[in-house]
């Protein structure tokens, strides 16, 4: 058995990991996105009847924190650019052919390891500016949740295009504001995810045209031969293969996915 000493010192605060950040920011970030704050009546644990304020028992508290947590990793993919990236990935893949040679984890997986890479500093940023400042018991929940929401409207608002924002404000019903950061989170959250999927979209295009030229060439020369009983991904899989090494596909479609997020 290990015993402890009393005289052993105690242990300092560690600085969080990536993984860590970022589930904080999709933490805090749903908490602010849930929060009915446009009520004025209803807080995240308690409710306000007739100016009395009424705390929620136990059991509806718990219920609503672990209703929470199973949306985490429906707010990861949406509040950050994994969604470019595993859609960028699942193109590349088709384009090469390589349904069965690049499994679904191994996309996700590297979808996965981009994202916290792009995200870490806005976790940082928020565990520093939101979470310790809470933890420390220095500011409130509801300030907190403020402070943890302008980075993260921040990144959203970088990578959204203006007529996505608008298109959205008017479905939501929103009136004129004079800044984008005016919106309310939602809106900005429904138009950054709209503007993923068309900026995904275009980065997977660009990657699938060189494939396709490929394929069109092959089929054309096997046609011309006569072969047309053999098929084209035969010939074609090893060409687009040994095309993608000899240029370091890799290395250049993360640096493109990488790149293609908007400084905020």
């Amino acid at each position: 058995m290990i015993s402890l000493q009393s005289g052993s010192r105690p242990r300092r605060r560690m600085a969080p990991s990536a993984p860590l950040a970022l589930l904080l920011v999709l933490a805090l970030a749903l908490l602010f996105a849930c929060r009915p704050s446009w009520a004025g009546t209803v807080e995240l644990l308690g409710s306000s009847v007739n100016g009395a304020k009424a705390e929620y028992t136990v059991k509806t508290q718990i219920l609503i924190i672990m209703s929470l947590l199973g949306l985490l990793p429906v707010m990861m993919m949406m509040m950050t650019s994994f969604t470019r990236f595993v859609i960028v990935l699942s193109l590349l893949r088709q384009a090469l052919g390589l349904q069965q040679g690049l499994p679904n984890r191994i996309v996700t997986g590297i979808a996965l390891i981009l994202t916290l890479l792009v995200m870490r500093p806005i976790g940082e940023q928020i565990w520093t500016q939101a979470f310790l400042p809470y933890d420390q018991d220095q500011i409130g929940l509801e300030q907190a949740l403020k402070i943890a929401e302008a980075p993260l409207s921040r990144f959203m608002l970088a990578q959204t295009s203006k007529a996505a924002l608008t298109q959205i404000s008017a479905l939501a019903g929103e009136g004129a504001v004079s800044k984008p950061q005016d919106h309310g989170f939602i809106v900005k959250l429904a138009a950054f995810v709209l503007s993923e999927l068309k900026t995904a979209f275009q980065i997977g295009c660009m990657l699938f045209i060189p494939f396709l030229i490929i394929d069109l060439v092959v089929s054309s020369v096997l046609m011309a031969m006569g072969m047309m009983m053999l098929s084209p991904l035969v010939i074609s899989l090893p060409l687009k293969l040994l095309l993608f090494v000899l240029v370091d596909g890799w290395t250049l479609t993360v640096n493109t996915l990488v790149t293609s997020v908007q400084a905020y």
